[in-house]
């Protein structure tokens, strides 16, 4: 059973290594998203997803470890437990 409850989302989502991806959902805890890049589990990820909202741009940065990567076709999937994150108005 999962501690958080997960909500789908479809966000898109700016990774370390230039790569870009789409989130599938988000809980408290982690994040499940897709990209065409490869990861493996057990390393580490900086991840970053802006938001825009009535007073302007939220950004949220995150670092995490990766806990699965699930091959679909040409798509990653990459559930990541969140270990550190950062909510902030603005562009930086």
């Amino acid at each position: 059973m999962r501690r958080e409850k997960r909500i789908p989302a479809a966000l898109p989502v700016r990774l370390a290594n230039a790569s870009k991806g789409f989130t599938r959902d988000i809980s408290a805890s982690g994040i499940f998203f897709e990209t065409e890049s490869e990861y493996m589990p057990g390393n580490s990820i900086d991840m970053t997803m802006d938001f825009m909202t009535p007073t302007g741009k939220l950004q949220f940065k995150c670092q995490g470890v990766i806990v699965r990567v699930e091959q679909s076709g040409a798509k990653v999937g990459v559930a990541v437990k969140i270990s550190d994150s950062l909510l902030r108005y603005g562009k930086n």
